[in-house]
């Protein structure tokens, strides 16, 4: 049996789920009332939210692979100047972000006696490091390995010993500490320094400042998009679609099966980005593929994936759209409170248990960039980021 591998739709449905899952755990009502599962583990371990981030990174290595072969895998002069732009984009995109956060909060703040220049230039506080510059940053580091080590083999090669390099720096760095003295930590502190990193909770209910998407733990996500691109090689074979399906299913087994068993020395941990982390997380996330291509692409039941494919034709953008929303509502004055806890009061109102009620919230949020990304899907616009 054949498949055209020129655009898969489970590829599309599996990148608007992890859009529209990603969009879901940050925008709760009230992050004081959230279910379990849609919390990340407080350290170690694994929750279905510590999957939507590593799922679209691998998603990204997986369309990389079809991406690059327009360019015969080759380091051209057209394929680095699209590469430094992306990159660029994405990164700047993501301290804007952090930067509009502190602009409106500054403004708005009503008992703010700050100039307009220390409102609109806050840069001793933008937050440096963020979702979207870890995908820039893995993005651009795996494409430059995929066009420059043509040997597919020394390229596996590189993806294990980058996880192996950085578990060692974990364990020789205090990484799977929550202090300060994680190496993580360290190196974020002497290149950014404290006021541009993220404050991390504490169990105590402390904070210090330690960024889950810091400079050193970016290594592992280059290894992630890496094992992605592999995946998708694998699709674009022209082998017959059942014998792609087997092999996929015996590497999701491996990557499973060595990930937890790896758990037991570097356990599972989505806030140092450790190797078992990054081989469960591909491994669930190959599972979900083979599920997707099952049934979407192999027994052609289509109409329920709609919403999720609109939201997977243009993921960067409703992602960057519902951040920016977020933050909007979030801050701008309704009443006495803001526009968000208006809206969150009202559902509260008549939602009995509060943890419904934030998830309702996160629903309506979800399901009103869902009909954005479905006028965009209709009109065939799809905007590139």
């Amino acid at each position: 049996m054949k498949m055209k591998t020129e655009r898969l739709m489970s590829l599309d449905v599996l990148r608007g789920i992890t859009v529209a899952g990603m969009i879901l755990v940050n925008n709760p009502g009230d992050w004081g009332y959230i279910y379990a599962p849609l919390k990340h583990a407080e350290w170690n371990g694994l929750t279905p939210t510590d999957l939507v981030f590593p799922f679209f990174m691998f998603v990204m290595g997986v369309s990389m692979s079809f991406s690059l072969r327009k360019f015969d895998y080759r380091p051209t002069r057209d394929f680095l100047v699209k590469l430094v732009r992306r990159t660029a984009v994405l990164f700047l995109l993501g301290v804007a972000l952090s930067w509009v956060s502190l602009v409106l909060s500054r403004w708005l703040s009503p008992d703010s006696t700050m100039s307009w220049s220390q409102i609109l230039f806050p840069f001793e506080q933008v937050r440096v490091w963020g979702v979207l510059q870890r995908l820039a940053l893995s993005y651009f580091f795996a494409s430059l390995l995929v066009v420059t080590v043509r040997n597919r083999r020394i390229l596996g090669y590189i993806v294990v010993g980058i996880l192996l390099v950085y578990g060692f720096i974990l364990t020789l760095g205090h990484g799977f500490e929550l202090s300060t003295a994680n190496v993580i930590a360290v190196v974020d502190r002497a290149v950014v320094g404290e006021n541009h990193m993220y404050l991390e909770w504490l169990p105590d209910g402390g904070r210090i400042s330690f960024d889950p998407e810091g400079l050193v733990s970016t290594l592992p996500g280059i290894a992630h998009v890496l094992i992605g691109f592999f995946c998708g090689r694998l699709l674009m074979s022209s082998k017959p679609l059942n014998d792609k399906m087997v092999h996929l299913a015996v590497v999701c087994a491996v990557l499973l099966i060595v990930g937890f068993l790896l758990g037991y020395g570097w356990p599972v941990n989505k806030k140092v980005w450790s190797p078992s982390y990054v081989l469960v997380t591909c491994g669930f996330a190959m599972l979900t593929l083979i599920v997707l291509i099952w049934v979407l692409d192999m027994r052609n039941r289509r109409r329920w994936a709609y919403p999720f494919r609109a939201f997977g034709c243009n993921p960067l953008f409703i992602y960057v759209f519902a951040s920016f929303l977020a933050i909007v509502l979030e801050t701008i004055p309704c009443g006495g409170l803001s526009v968000k806890e208006q809206l969150y009061g009202w559902i509260a109102g008549w939602a009995v248990v509060p943890q419904l009620a934030s998830l309702i919230y996160a629903l309506v949020y979800v399901a009103f960039n869902g009909l954005l990304a479905c006028v965009l899907l209709q009109k065939k616009i799809f905007i590139k980021v």
